[in-house]
């Protein structure tokens, strides 16, 4: 009995210590680092370390050798971040070497302009948190707190674009606008792989309700309960019910920095049993 008791303390003191090895470790990081690893970042974020007569560049991708799609101010205040690469994780980062965590590249991270019409990726090391988001008037006068754009923007946005797509799939029906699922019309809802695959007809089946034929009714559209948004990437679902059967497609979206003002696009879609691309 006794011998299990101190087995058990013994144990439990040992978690104790390597708990509190962790909250050393993470502590001894920059708060940019941080904030990824233990799953809390910052609401907001601003740029640092850019001379009042230059840009932050954001590039089309993570690294300098990717195009240069926009530019954010000196000064820029209330950005969004998307994620960052290296992704790091507590559960990965505690088990690398610190010769493996020495090794690892610069890291970047896509960013949002407060007013989202603005991303690209920029260099980590010049943006911080922006711990006290506020606006100014054209005199310097303090105007109260710059309203920013969380999560729940982007993926209120998300869920109107698909909403919107079954409404024009819906107009289509009845005769009274265009094909939402060619040309200029689809490239307003989907990344430009899926527009060319629409364009082509490989599919088979219908891509808004997964078969051949459409005769029921759409009962709900809105972010996935569980998991609306993750590194970037929101889910939509859409449940709906054809020839007397409820079904779901679930929509995936992410920003599509090729596109001017990085929009939200449709980069796959999910039927049962089936999925493009």
């Amino acid at each position: 009995m006794n011998g299990k008791w101190v087995t058990s303390r013994a144990m439990g003191q040992s978690g104790r210590v390597k708990t509190l090895i962790i909250v050393f470790v993470l502590g001894l990081l920059p708060l940019t680092a941080r904030a990824e690893i233990d799953g809390h970042g910052p609401d907001a974020w601003r740029v640092t370390g850019v001379s009042a007569n230059d840009v932050l560049n954001a590039r089309m991708g993570p690294g300098t050798n990717y195009s240069v799609i926009e530019t954010f101010g000196h000064d820029e205040r209330g950005m969004q971040q998307i994620t960052c690469v290296p992704l790091l994780l507590a559960a990965h980062y505690m088990t690398m070497s610190q010769a493996q965590i020495d090794a690892l590249p610069p890291r970047w991270c896509l960013m949002r302009s407060a007013d989202l019409t603005k991303a690209g990726w920029v260099a980590q090391r010049f943006i911080r948190p922006d711990d006290a988001v506020t606006s100014s008037s054209a005199d310097g006068t303090y105007q109260g707190p710059l309203e920013t754009n969380s999560d729940g923007a982007m993926i209120g946005e998300a869920e109107a674009i698909v909403r919107d797509l079954y409404e024009a799939m819906a107009r289509f029906n009845e005769g009274q606008g265009p094909y939402p699922l060619r040309g200029p019309s689809a490239s307003r809802y989907f990344t430009s792989d899926i527009v060319d695959m629409l364009q082509s007809g490989g599919l088979g089946a219908d891509p808004l309700y997964g078969s051949q034929d459409f005769d029921g009714k759409v009962l709900h559209i809105a972010s996935d309960p569980d998991q609306p948004m993750l590194r970037g990437m929101i889910t939509i679902d859409v449940d709906f019910i054809n020839f007397g059967r409820q079904q779901r497609a679930v929509f995936s979206m992410r920003v599509d920095t090729s596109l001017e003002n990085a929009p939200l696009r449709i980069f796959r879609v999910e039927h049962e049993g089936w999925s493009y691309p």
